[in-house]
């Protein structure tokens, strides 16, 4: 599977080291939000890499809603605990949650398939900043804290009108930047498709804290920055092949 590179076993247990996370997040979903570096002190685990462990796991069902409910640090010991045939989550010794799923109907253990879904939704998760995220934050005219961006997964929830499938496509079907004070709810919406059918649809919630007043040189010089740390980190990365 080509998680394994991505997270270590033992036992009933999992977990991941920065470099694993950090590497899943660049080179799987192109996601380079700071957050994810090896050395940030605020490091976390991405959740798309949670979410893509945990249907690993679990399997595809024909429906599925996921919670976030806590950020996982580098060597955080995890196991899934199964509450019902329905109902799952991801915990850690002491019990604490830091994902949940609930699913319904037809389910699939298809490990082409769930590869296939996997990799097609983080790698367009991956694309929120900056080609999703900026657009919003001009629209709405209130930007993320560009010194300290923080954008967290709040909610996520997938629908297949059938799982008789085999490489459905993620595309990106609009967004939404609810904004409340210094707080603001990303929404994305995406469908599904295979050989040019719907087949699925989706929606990511995202929540983005200490919101200011869009300015614009700030923005440009966060994507700079951005950019400039994607391309030093693939450079690196061919330097090391």
């Amino acid at each position: 599977m080509f998680l394994t590179p991505y997270f270590s076993t033992q036992d009933d247990q999992f977990q991941f080291t920065r470099e694993q996370a950090s590497h899943f997040a660049k080179k799987v979903a192109a996601d380079f939000n700071p957050i994810h570096d090896e050395d940030n002190k605020r490091f976390c685990v991405p959740g798309d890499l949670l979410f893509a462990v945990l249907l690993k796991k679990e399997g595809i069902s024909k429906k599925m809603r996921f919670k976030f409910s806590g950020m996982v640090n580098d060597g955080i010991a995890l196991r899934v605990d199964d509450k019902c045939n329905t109902e799952s989550a991801l915990i850690d010794n002491n019990g604490k949650e830091y994902l949940h799923m609930s699913s319904e109907g037809e389910k699939s253990h298809d490990p082409a398939f769930i590869e296939h879904v996997v990799t097609n939704y983080v790698q367009f998760s991956g694309m929120n900043f900056p080609h999703i995220m900026v657009p919003l934050m001009e629209e709405q005219q209130m930007m993320i804290n560009c010194q300290r961006p923080l954008v967290i997964y709040e909610s996520m929830e997938i629908e297949f009108s059938r799982l008789d499938l085999t490489h459905p496509e993620v595309e990106f079907s609009g967004a939404t930047f609810d904004v409340d004070g210094k707080r603001g709810v990303v929404t994305l919406n995406f469908d599904f498709k295979e050989d040019g059918e719907v087949v699925g649809t989706g929606i990511k919630r995202m929540v983005a804290s200490g919101l200011k007043p869009y300015d614009q040189a700030s923005v440009d010089d966060l994507v700079n920055r951005f950019n400039e740390r994607k391309e030093m980190f693939l450079a690196q990365f061919a330097a090391a092949a």
